[in-house]
């Protein structure tokens, strides 16, 4: 009888300790953080806004693309429009801010132009209005410019 429980006592530690490898070396497989493929040179997942134009004027009115980091896309001049929204892209505040409802604005009328800017910048999702309705909003659309078409007003 004496026999039998070493045995069994030999083929539990046996099991256990195969048992402990086993388990020990499957977290590491399970925690090892899998890395995504390398990005291919067609992919677009940076900064891409579509920009919607109405009122502006024959030739800036439209739909158009726009790629930056690299620059491309069907805008007019995409190099100079992502130099001037990076220019204008400052840490911990949104680009694309509206207007404040409390800031005081000349009242002058800028034109009919609209804008309608969605997409992401700067790893944030964008949906943005713009229009030239009154001072303030003539000097926003006037510091994206020529990301925003120039109005000639």
């Amino acid at each position: 009888m004496s026999a039998l429980p070493r045995r069994g006592a030999a083929s539990i530690a046996v099991f256990a300790v195969s048992l402990l490898c086993g388990l020990a070396a499957a977290p590491a497989q399970a925690i090892a953080p899998t890395l995504p493929p390398p990005p291919l040179p067609d992919d677009r997942t940076g900064d891409h806004l579509t920009l919607v134009v109405h009122g502006a004027g024959a030739g800036r009115d439209g739909v158009r693309q726009l790629f930056c980091h690299p620059e491309s896309g069907d805008h007019p001049d995409p190099a100079a429009a992502c130099r001037v929204l990076d220019e204008n892209t400052r840490w911990g505040q949104d680009t694309f801010a509206p207007v404040p409802p409390d800031s005081i604005c000349t009242m002058i009328d800028g034109g009919p132009a609209t804008a309608h800017v969605t997409g992401y910048w700067a790893g944030r999702p964008v949906d943005a209005d713009f229009s030239r309705r009154d001072g303030c909003e003539i000097a926003r659309w006037d510091r994206l410019v020529p990301f925003l078409p120039s109005t000639g007003s």
